[in-house]
């Protein structure tokens, strides 16, 4: 489980003990238990309870979360039609408009299930990628080890800025084709199966094709410097020329 700071974010100087309840207690540890029941399950009672209570202001950001964790439109709107009959059928109605809103882009993508081997996680909003992107951490940067392990999923045109890491990189191609390049060198084209081992302190970027999804896991030990983006012309030469 990724770690939550939505609490500390918007009530942590107002009432810091709920923000420390709801980041360390109830997403930290209860939501944590993924032996005893899986994200996905966990986000299907949820959305449920939220339905049945009529509690719409939150239900948006935990229907996000089910569609992270790996819940379809197909189930989610089973769900909400067998609760219309329970939770009663104004409700089913409002939670219906949210979730239009959240899933209706499932038709346009691609079966990612068959491609990749953990769900897309949510969307990357800060500032260093370009395109939609989207972030699911299978492993958190923690002592021993301080090594992070994130499945990365890139939609058709999508990419992260020219970056390098202080110790290295391995990236681990799942489903679709992308992109690597090195400064000063030509792009590597990118298939299911490939595995790029990335120097230390080498400046780099990687993502999606134009016209194809993108999935990689990252195995990241050390920190990443973050750099400026590729220049949208630079990225569209790439697949112009002879050397991808």
């Amino acid at each position: 489980m990724q770690k939550q700071t939505a609490g500390r974010n918007a009530l942590g100087e107002f009432a810091p003990k709920f923000a420390e309840l709801n980041d360390d207690v109830l997403f930290g540890e209860v939501w944590s238990r993924e032996k005893e029941l899986s994200p996905r399950d966990r986000s299907l009672v949820t959305v449920a309870a939220l339905i049945a209570g009529g509690n719409f202001e939150q239900l948006s950001t935990h229907l996000k979360f089910a569609k992270a964790n790996g819940l379809t439109k197909i189930e989610i709107a089973e769900a909400i039609t067998h609760l219309a009959f329970y939770a009663g059928w104004p409700k089913a109605w409002s939670a219906f408009t949210l979730a239009k809103e959240i899933f209706m882009d499932e038709e346009n993508e691609p079966i990612l299930s068959n491609s990749t081997l953990f769900p897309k996680g949510e969307r990357i909003d800060n500032g260093l990628f370009i395109g939609d992107a989207y972030l699911k951490m299978l492993v958190m940067p923690e002592a021993p080890h301080n090594t992070a392990v994130s499945n990365v999923t890139f939609s058709p045109g999508s990419r992260n800025n020219w970056h390098s890491h202080d110790i290295g990189q391995f990236l681990l191609v799942t489903g679709g084709v992308g992109y690597y390049q090195e400064e000063g060198s030509p792009a590597r084209l990118l298939h299911t199966g490939d595995v790029v081992d990335i120097p230390k302190g080498v400046k780099h970027w990687h993502g999606a094709t134009p016209d194809d999804w993108f999935i990689h896991i990252a195995i990241t030990p050390g920190e990443t410097k973050w750099l400026e983006a590729l220049g949208e012309e630079d990225y569209r030469k790439i697949g112009e020329t002879k050397n991808v």
